[in-house]
């Protein structure tokens, strides 16, 4: 009796447990398909909107303003040669296909969100983060074209630092959120002692220090060099670096970026409208999504 009731249930279990494998097979195979087509669709979709789209990438040419063409109805926005515009708009690149490395010489992990990489040494230190990159751009502009009196910037505890004082042998000694500054070294002039003092500063100054610092830029009124950003730890920042209008006077704007880990400056491609990309549409309070991060709550900043 026992042995008989023992038996039946052991069959019980043995169909019961088929039935159960049957079904989670049935389950399975029926999400893989459905993911598959999904994920075919997203494919074909994204493939079809790349090849309808005018080509809008050089790849055999070498500046931000030769590696990208001028959107259908769209013109460039003309600057002066010397400005600072005009600076960032004719920035070198390397060749198309370039990787993006860090600090250590390892790749990025993630290849897939640029069109571009900047002729933009990354210090060994990984100090030249994503503000960093864009403040080392500015302070090169103006020391290139004899403003370097202008060269200055805020730590992040609001104390202004400028390149200046540095050279005359200045030196911040910080203690918290105190800072005073002291002659403690020798007068030094030289471009060398110009890239210590641009370490000093990434030190001490990022994201919040900008967002804090920096006069804030209403979207009508976005040109070359200006900046959008999400201050914090962490934040985030991007620099336009080209611009172009059409007859509505609508624009449309280039980005690039440094990033965290310390990496090389490059160009992004905009993920969210390849129909347009690497152009972008950028309004204020606008979700962006830029390559890797996405900006909300975030505001336009211009270097003074």
């Amino acid at each position: 009796m026992n042995s008989k009731y023992e038996n039946q249930k052991v069959l019980r279990f043995y169909f019961m447990s088929r039935f159960l494998f049957t079904l989670i097979v049935v389950v399975v195979m029926v999400a893989y398909t459905v993911q598959s087509k999904s994920l075919e669709k997203i494919t074909t979709t994204t493939a079809t909107k790349l090849d309808d789209a005018p080509s809008l990438i050089n790849k055999d040419r070498l500046t931000i303003f030769t590696r990208v063409n001028v959107p259908r109805g769209y013109k460039r926005v003309s600057y002066p040669k010397e400005s600072f515009q005009n600076y960032i708009r004719h920035y070198s690149l390397k060749p198309f296909g370039s990787k993006i490395i860090n600090y250590d010489d390892t790749p990025y992990f993630w290849q897939g969100g640029h069109i571009g990489i900047l002729e933009v040494p990354v210090p060994k230190n990984g100090l030249q983060q994503c503000a960093d990159a864009l403040i080392r751009m500015r302070s090169e502009y103006l020391w290139d074209n004899n403003r370097k009196a202008e060269i200055g910037f805020n730590f992040t505890s609001g104390h202004y630092c400028s390149w200046n004082n540095y050279a005359e042998g200045y030196r911040p000694k910080i203690n918290g959120n105190k800072v005073t500054f002291s002659k403690t070294a020798t007068a030094n002039y030289t471009k060398p002692n110009f890239y210590n003092y641009l370490n000093l500063i990434y030190m001490y100054s990022g994201t919040l220090s900008l967002y804090n610092e920096l006069k804030s830029i209403d979207d009508s009124d976005l040109k070359i060099g200006d900046m959008l950003i999400k201050g914090g730890s962490p934040g985030h920042i991007v620099m336009i670096c080209d611009e172009v209008i059409n007859d509505k006077g609508e624009k449309l704007f280039l980005l690039f970026q440094g990033n965290t880990p310390a990496q090389s400056v490059h160009l992004v491609k905009n993920l969210k409208d390849l129909n347009i990309s690497p152009w972008y549409q950028l309004k204020e309070d606008a979700v962006i999504p830029v390559s890797n991060y996405t900006f909300y709550d975030s505001k336009f900043v211009r270097f003074k």
